[in-house]
Order: structure tokens, then sequence, then C-alpha cells
């Protein structure tokens, strides 16, 4: 008997093995016509066209405000200081009482002085009582001459102690209204430096006064921009003597938080010398200051329109943006195609920016989506509203 092994699988019937075939087949085709994703639509962006317009030419340099005159406090006498009057940080006119030094001592001496003044002027009422008795005695003989002589040296003698004795109570006087410690100019007080009970004298600076309405202003331009500022306008003493009116100056002053102070100034002081370390040479311009709204340390940007640029071609700032030290825009044709474009940005101008090369009056560039937008790409633009308020050009790279 013969031991059967396991039977072979009987292959599939061609049939079934060409409908499996054909399945497959479809599967393959099914999935190779399944459509692709359609492409994104094309980004909206706001558009603005450029502006033509002749546009001033400025100078700019740092500059730090000061008061027109500061006035340093400090006592005529020493004493113990009993009262502090005013008020830090607020406008004191010429003449009111800041401080009150001790006027005890003061007063003594000034008491003694006025009573050395009524016994010197007692002795010389004396002294010329002698002398007028005398006169006629000694041209009748009845005394000597040299008796006369005397009584005339003694009323020499007690006219000059009265007057000696009349500016010892002068002085006297001085000091004790010296107790009183003035401002000697109108302006805004500083902080006390000096405590009741503190013991002062003529070295103790007390606080400081400083004039603020007009206020200077320090900066320094090159030597080379002195040069052209004296090439263009003529000597510098002839500026200085245009107007009278700070209002009728050329300066203009830049803020710390960009604002343009609404006063105009006018340079009143140049520099005696060029500072060979520097290469520039101080100028100071004074403005008006309604409200005494600044202040001395306070630093900002002094300006003055040096020429004008005819038909500039001028952007909203938030249309420029910086990559690695370049500046793009992205403009718009016709068709709606963008290109970006590498320009060459010159001064700012409010919240626009001048365009020295790059671009042509009639262009229009994004101003808002520029991130989107790539060269070559159709956008659907939108006229730009309004032009906000300036802002730096946007940085797109490292």
């Amino acid at each position: 008997m013969f031991l059967e092994g396991p039977r072979p699988r009987s292959p599939l019937p061609s049939g079934r093995l060409a409908a499996a075939a054909f399945l497959a087949s479809v599967a393959v085709t099914a999935a190779c016509k399944k459509e692709a994703p359609p492409p994104p639509p094309p980004p909206a962006v706001e558009v603005a066209p450029v502006i033509q317009k002749d546009v001033p030419v400025y100078q700019e340099w740092i500059g730090s405000l000061d008061g027109f005159v500061n006035a340093e406090i400090r006592p005529q006498i020493e004493g113990y200081l009993l009262r502090q009057v005013y008020k830090e940080g607020t406008l004191v006119k010429a003449g009111d009482t800041l401080f009150e030094i001790d006027p005890r001592q003061f007063q003594a001496t000034y008491d003694q002085a006025k009573a050395a003044l009524a016994q010197n002027e007692a002795t010389l009422s004396n002294a010329k009582t002698t002398v007028a008795r005398y006169t006629p005695l000694a041209a009748q003989k009845a005394i000597s001459q040299q008796e006369l002589d005397d009584a005339v040296t003694r009323q020499r003698t007690s006219q000059a102690n009265v007057e000696s004795a009349q500016a010892a109570l002068e002085k006297a006087r001085l000091d004790l209204g010296w107790t009183k410690v003035t401002s000697p100019i109108d302006g805004i007080a500083g902080v006390s430096k000096s405590q009741v009970g503190d013991l002062v004298n003529r070295l103790t600076v007390m606080t400081t006064v400083s004039q603020v309405n007009p206020i200077k202003v320090y900066f320094n331009p090159s030597e080379q921009e002195y040069l052209a500022w004296v090439g263009k306008y003529g000597p510098v003493e002839k500026s200085l003597r245009a107007s009278p009116s700070l209002e009728e100056g050329r300066l203009e002053l830049i803020l710390a938080d960009g604002s343009t102070f609404a006063h105009h100034g006018r340079p009143f002081l140049v520099g005696r010398e060029v500072d060979p370390k520097t290469g520039t040479i101080q100028l100071a311009g004074a403005f008006p200051n309604p409200g005494d709204v600044l202040r001395p340390g306070q630093y900002g940007k002094v300006r003055v329109a040096v020429d004008v640029k005819k038909g500039a071609v001028l952007v909203p700032q938030r249309a420029v943006s910086e990559l690695q030290g370049s500046y793009q825009v992205a403009v718009v044709d016709s068709e709606n195609k963008a290109t970006i474009k590498v320009v060459k940005p010159g001064p700012v101008d409010g919240n626009l920016w001048v365009i020295d090369e790059g671009l042509k009056p009639g262009d229009r560039v994004v101003v808002e989506g520029l991130q989107r937008v790539r060269s070559g790409m159709t956008v659907v633009p939108k006229e730009a509203s309004a032009s906000p308020e300036a802002a730096p050009a946007q940085k797109t790279g490292t």
C-alpha cells in the first residue's frame, strides 16, 4: 500500500486569471484619471499709484535741548536752611522766594549795626556843634587855632565813622535780605538739592532754575555742511540777523516720538572753532516753547530745508520692503502681473518715501499684501484707501 503525498494546487483557470488582470488595469486607470487639485486663486492686494511732486530736501542733525538760561541757585550767606518755599518742577518768577535761611543771627547783626550808626551819628552831631561854636571864638582869638583844628578833625573822624557805620548797616541789611533765597529769572525750578536743616554756604548749589521759553537746541553740523551752508546762504552772521522772530526761522525740530514740533526756530549762535576730533562745529538754535512743553535734557533732530527736489516720485512707506540692505517694491502692470523691483530710496516726506531710482510716474505699487507677491504672479488689485500714518519699511529677511 502506497502513501500519497499532498496534492499540488491546480492553477487558476485562464478565464479567472484574465478577469483579475482586467480589474487590476481598471484600478490603475482610475487612479491615473484622478483630477489634480485646482491652482490657488490669485492673491488680493491693495495698490496705490506713485505720486509725483516737488519735495523739499532736508539736512538733519541730532540736537540736545537746554535751557536758554540755567541759573544755579546758591546762597549769598552761610546758615541753616529753615524752609523750602517753592514747589519742585513748577514755574517761578524772577524775585520769587525759593528757600529761607534762619535769619536770627543776621537780624541781630542788623540791629547792632543800626545802633552803631545811631551812636556815630550822635557823635557827629556833637562834633558839628563844637566846630560851629569854636569857629567864631577862634576868629575873636578867644580860643586858640589849635583847639578849632582839633574840633574840625573830630568832626571829620565822626563823619567817617558814620559812613562806615552806614556801610556796615547796609551789609547787615543785605545779609538779612539774603536769608530769603530768590530766583533771578523766570523759569522752571528743578529738584531741591538741599534739605531743611542743612548748613549751606556760597558753594552750595541748592537748585537750578532754567528759562525754557524760548528753549535752546545745540547741534553739530560737519565742516563740509557748514561750508555748503555758507556757500548757499552767505555768511552765518547774515543768517543769524535775518529775522528777530523765531517763528520765521528755517529750523525745524523732530521730537523723540517722531512728531514735528509745531514751532520753527532760528540759529542764534555759531561756535568759535571746528572740533578737530569730530570735524564738526557747534551751532545753537532757539525755539519758542509755549506751555513749557520742551525741557532741558531732551533729544531731537534739527532739520533745515536746503533744496527742493523737482518732480520727485514718492510711494507710501509701507510699499517698500527691506531685504538684507536692499529695498524693493512690487509693481503691478495693466495686466495685473506683479514685478518685484529693486529701488533706491531717498528722503522721507511725511508718510511717503521718495524713490530716486527704480520707479516712474504712472506705476502702481502694492501697499498691502506685499509678502504674498512674487515676480510674474497675477494678482487681484484693489485701490488702497487713504494712506495710514508713516510706518518703517517692512523687513522680509535677515
